[in-house]
């Protein structure tokens, strides 16, 4: 009997959480400038904008056009937050009218805020609405600094499988290495740029490559299963 009948395997679907004071578009150009389409064809990718309007100068002025947005808003210490609770509601209402997704993919303020999902779903905190969020890809990420926010969303180690990119010049990579530490066996990927998208070495294809078989195969049991 032939394959003509099969269905293709879906797509992980991924939500792409973005820069701070950029957009889901500016995401998914820096991604698909910069990463290949043998990559990019492996995941079904949603990039949202944040839900609030830039409150100040971006950092892309003159590289890309806006509008630009920002998740939440913090204090120069990055320990007090403003309009964060209202974030949380605005991602999960857009999970679950246009969901269901499998993992998240965030770059800087989106990476912060995609690696602490996780653990504040699992205490019932946030994404109460939606099935469990089952992989992360943190590019330039790092973990929040207020206290509570510390204690709900880093308690528990992060077990699903995460993917990071480490930056060699990148302002947050302490902060980046520091939540590696709450990471069961975390994957990383290390570029010489900054905080930036970068583009793979081969090397880095080959660990990004390996990282889809490890998704493809854990969706795979999943669906065995049910």
């Amino acid at each position: 009997m032939g394959s003509e009948g099969c269905a293709a395997p879906r797509k992980p679907r991924f939500l792409g959480l973005h820069g701070f004071r950029t957009s889901g578009l500016i995401l998914k150009t820096q991604l698909g400038n910069k990463w290949p389409e043998s990559v990019l064809r492996n995941f079904d990718l949603d990039f949202p904008d944040a839900p609030f309007p830039a409150v100040g100068k971006s950092e892309v002025e003159g590289i890309f056009d806006p509008p630009y947005h920002e998740w939440f808003q913090f204090n120069k210490e990055f320990a007090e937050y403003t309009n964060f609770d209202e974030c949380l509601e605005f991602i999960e209402d857009y999970m679950v009218k246009n969901g269901p997704f499998d993992g998240l993919l965030g770059f800087s303020q989106g990476a912060i805020l995609s690696a602490a999902l996780p653990g504040l779903q699992a205490k019932g905190l946030a994404l109460t609405k939606v099935p469990k969020i089952k992989f992360l890809i943190i590019i330039g990420g790092a973990k929040f600094r207020s206290p509570t926010l510390v204690e709900n969303a880093y308690s528990t180690p992060i077990q699903i499988p995460s993917l990071h990119f480490l930056g060699e010049n990148d302002f947050l990579k302490q902060y980046g290495l520091e939540l590696l530490e709450n990471c069961v066996d975390p994957i990383v990927i290390h570029h010489p740029k900054g905080h930036t998208i970068p583009r793979f070495d081969e090397k880095g294809l080959e660990t990004i490559m390996s990282f889809v078989e490890t998704i493809k195969q854990k969706l795979d049991e999943k669906e065995e299963k049910q």
